[in-house]
């Protein structure tokens, strides 16, 4: 059984298929694959507003449509022929790639977990990127865009291994439309995010009592929404990085660690009425406690490591 995040993206591959099985389907099945990949968005949508903090309002929408731009052309001109390419060629080692990433996202999620357990949050803030000179938002997009690269490739060796069995033409064709899908969807509702609390301002300013009501409301709620997309971003890579790691393992061979996932799914699928409900979430917790356990080695290995690191991508919005 599919479990969690990722089983929202085995969907989207099931749909890819069916659109290799005949072209004309591809624009439908892309949409809807843009709204079953919906889940993807937690995690960029935690992370990349970040990224717009500090500068002019004015330059929010500029910066994300530049982030987009910079994420569709990783997307399109560098990750999707390395897979194209491996796929033809070396398909097995797509599987690799998949648990590498999957060990990346484990390791990113335990590593703010640990900071959040230390207290280590540095609660000092940086100056505003509006007082950080010329280069700022340069260097913000910049870093933005190599953020994105990491999830940007997960979510197509991904989509690329559900559908590997098909045509390189029609794989090649399938990835990009879901390239375009998911960029769409992942910045729309980041900018929607960043605006929101425009939006809230304008309305307590005029109109009438409920629309300033609300506007105060979407001010006051914004920042509660942001610790919250990271606390779910968090889980998310928990939980995604982990279902990576078992299926990965059960594909190459190993079949323990998802088998015990399976027995544990079977003691509770049996329960009348939720019982569907409860091996979902048996599957969603097992992952999120092997991403847990798996990053937290990652993490305490790489810090003993002796060479100087930067905190993993995004690690800086766990701080907020």
């Amino acid at each position: 059984m599919a479990g969690g995040l990722v089983g929202l993206l085995d969907d989207v591959a099931a749909l890819a298929k069916l659109a290799a099985a005949s072209i004309d389907d591809v624009g439908a099945a892309s949409a809807k694959a843009s709204a079953k990949a919906a889940g993807v968005v937690v995690d960029d949508a935690a992370v990349t507003p970040a990224y717009v903090r500090g500068l002019a309002a004015d330059r929010e929408l500029p910066i994300i449509r530049r982030i987009a731009t910079g994420s569709i052309r990783n997307k399109l001109l560098f990750i999707t022929p390395a897979a194209l390419v491996l796929s033809q060629f070396v398909p097995t080692l797509v599987e690799v790639i998949l648990m590498a990433g999957g060990s990346f996202l484990a390791y990113e999620g335990a590593h703010k977990v640990i900071h959040r357990l230390r207290h280590d949050d540095h609660p000092e803030e940086e100056a505003p990127a509006v007082e950080q000179g010329a280069d700022a938002e340069a260097n913000t997009i910049a870093g933005a865009i190599r953020t994105d690269f990491i999830l940007s490739a997960e979510i197509m060796v991904i989509a690329l291994k559900e559908v590997i069995e098909e045509p390189l033409l029609a794989r090649a064709i399938i990835l990009a439309v879901v390239a375009v899908i998911i960029t769409i969807g992942v910045y729309g509702v980041v900018a929607l995010i960043v605006k929101m609390d425009d939006v809230g301002l304008r309305l307590a300013e005029r109109g009438s009592a409920t629309r300033q009501r609300l506007g105060r409301g979407l001010v006051a709620g914004m920042p509660k929404l942001l610790a919250w997309l990271t606390v779910i971003g968090t889980a998310a890579m928990l939980w995604v990085g982990g279902h990576i790691l078992l299926a990965g393992a059960d594909e190459l061979g190993w079949h323990g660690p998802y088998g015990i996932v399976h027995d544990l799914e079977h003691a509770v699928d049996g329960v009348a009425g939720i019982g569907g409900v409860l091996a979902w979430f048996v599957n969603t917790l097992s992952s999120a406690v092997v991403g847990l356990v798996w990053g937290t080695i990652l993490v305490f290995v790489i810090e003993r490591l002796p060479f100087p690191r930067k905190e993993p991508a995004g690690a800086a919005d766990s701080h907020a």
